[in-house]
């Protein structure tokens, strides 16, 4: 940062925070700083942010990092963060209604309360904002198949609404605008038994909590499942598989670097274990990538998003 690099930021009636670390921020608890953290207070505060921030400044919309790894030299740009003022969840007949910082498990519950069927986001980590951008799914569904409307406010503070199809939604991703900032979104919801609907998502919880690492630092399944591999090049032949089962076959589950493991309990999490930095999360990923490459041909695909710069190297000049 320059010197007169506050005075070069717009005017707001949120919070906006020069040099801020990250780390606490994620759900791996590493990561540098960013050059600026902006907490707007309203769509309108946010607006009128992006409409004033200089184009050439690069933003960065973050949730709840539940699904990131922050390099430890931090991330050159103004990182956007929503809080109370976008979390808010409404029901409105077989529509709910929910900004972007309302938690997945929350418009799950609430859903359940009205009688509305959302319950796929109930162990989905993470806010509105992110299984929009992500199409984040679980047990077959995806946020594609009930999503109706997304709000956004552009890179250049323009309010606007997508529908669905303009989201370009694919697997485990979506075709916003360069920059934009999801604020709300509306899901049409197939209706159900409120009870049946809340015990349903209590059986999913019990599921999850006996096969995944919940209780261990971890942003969620590390790598997207190979879609379409032939182990022998015919076309009959055509089967997926589960990342999980090549990184076992591998012999990488359980593997270390620094703080950083393949959980024991479920090889497709990458975790925490104690002091780990981003660069030692990051580097085990690709030592398991290039072994599970080396055993079977097949090249994983990062599904944590990682960002940022790498720690600057230090160097010995003696």
């Amino acid at each position: 940062m320059t010197q007169d690099m506050p005075h070069s930021m717009p005017p707001v009636r949120g919070t906006l925070t020069p040099n801020r670390p990250l780390a606490d921020l994620t759900w791996l608890r590493v990561g540098g700083p960013a050059d600026w953290l902006f907490q707007p207070a309203d769509a309108d505060d946010l607006a009128a942010f992006l409409a004033a921030l200089p184009a050439d400044v690069p933003v960065f919309p973050m949730g709840v990092g539940s699904n990131l790894i922050v390099r430890d030299g931090g991330l050159r740009a103004v990182v956007i963060r929503l809080g109370r003022g976008f979390n808010s969840i409404e029901i409105q007949g077989d529509r709910v209604i929910a900004g972007a910082a309302a938690l997945d498990a929350h418009v799950a519950r609430k859903a359940a309360d009205a009688g509305l069927d959302l319950t796929f986001l109930r162990t989905i980590p993470g806010a509105i904002g992110g299984a929009v951008c992500m199409n984040a799914g679980c047990y077959g569904l995806y946020t594609a198949d009930v999503v109706e409307t997304v709000q956004i406010i552009t890179r250049t503070g323009q309010a606007k609404t997508l529908t669905a199809s303009e989201l370009g939604f694919g697997y485990r991703q979506s075709a916003l605008p360069e920059g934009a900032v999801v604020i709300a979104a509306t899901f049409r919801a197939p209706k159900g038994n409120p009870q049946e609907l809340h015990d349903k998502m209590a059986d999913q919880l019990a599921k999850r909590d006996a096969t995944q690492p919940t209780k261990d630092r971890s942003a969620g399944s590390t790598f997207r499942n190979p879609a379409g591999f032939s182990s022998t090049g015919r076309a009959d032949d055509v089967h997926d598989l589960k990342a999980w089962k090549v990184i076992d076959d591998a012999g990488m589950r359980g593997a270390t670097r620094g703080g950083a493991q393949m959980s024991q309990m479920h090889s497709n999490f990458l975790i925490n274990s104690g002091g780990a930095t981003a660069a030692d999360l990051e580097e085990l990923g690709e030592d398991v990538r290039k072994r599970v490459f080396e055993h079977c041909g097949i090249t994983l695909e990062w599904e944590i998003k990682r960002v940022g710069e790498p720690a600057p190297k230090i160097t010995n000049n003696e």
